[in-house]
């Protein structure tokens, strides 16, 4: 049984090829991220972790390689299969939290669920599970603009994880936090993480943070090395 959550094959990517601010980001980037595993991300500012964790959600296209998630080759698919894919198998966090400003924490993490046709006491149902396990369900009726910046955070996971996806993604999604906020914010994704067995890729500076993850992966000069 395959249980490689997401396969980046010879990964590269190149900005305005061919003249003269020609830069070479991605050199042939290669991963194979196991269900249940979790891996730092560590770089240089301008290394190119966003462009990589980007082409591995199916946000962008590498200029060649191949880019796998759960056993499917996303090469050379369309829109609409990549669509499908990134909805029903990935889930994105980034530094700040996008919540809609309009509907509660609740709404939130219940509205990807309806775009994916699930129903609405059961949208409802596994979104207060996701609240409840970061510690913001007394929050569940509140707005963003009534949270404070790690409940935000939190919730934002949750709407992350409200597909159940396969894969999270995350680009320095405690980096915007005071380093207190941003501990306690970072075990909550550690436990939904864990609690849910999927698999993720999460980008930060923070090598405290990175320690506690399965491994630790460097890129630098548009590869990745284990980090020392």
């Amino acid at each position: 049984m395959n249980d490689v959550t997401l396969r980046l094959s010879g990964i590269e990517k190149t900005y305005l090829p061919g003249t003269p601010g020609e830069v070479r980001v991605l050199r042939g980037v290669d991963l194979a991220l196991r269900a249940g595993e979790m891996v730092a991300l560590v770089a240089p500012s301008g290394a190119g972790k966003s462009t990589l964790l980007h082409i591995a959600g199916l946000l962008d296209v590498p200029d060649a390689g191949a880019v796998e998630i759960a056993g499917q080759d996303m090469t050379g698919r369309g829109d609409r299969a990549r669509t499908a894919v990134r909805r029903q198998d990935v889930g994105f966090v980034y530094q700040f939290h996008h919540l809609l400003p309009e509907f509660t924490a609740l709404e939130n993490v219940t509205l990807p669920q309806l775009a994916n046709g699930v129903s609405e006491r059961a949208a409802q149902a596994r979104a207060m599970d996701l609240l409840t396990r970061v510690g913001v369900a007394e929050r569940a009726g509140h707005r963003p603009a009534a949270l404070s910046g790690g409940e935000q955070q939190r919730v934002a996971f949750c709407r992350a994880l409200a597909n159940a996806p396969r894969l999270l993604l995350a680009d320095e999604p405690t980096g915007n936090l005071d380093p207190a906020t941003s501990d306690k914010v970072f075990d909550a994704l550690l436990e939904l993480v864990r609690g849910t067995g999927l698999s993720a890729l999460i980008a930060t500076h923070n090598m405290d943070l990175a320690d506690r993850m399965d491994r630790v992966l460097r890129l630098e000069d548009g590869r990745l090395t284990p980090a020392a």
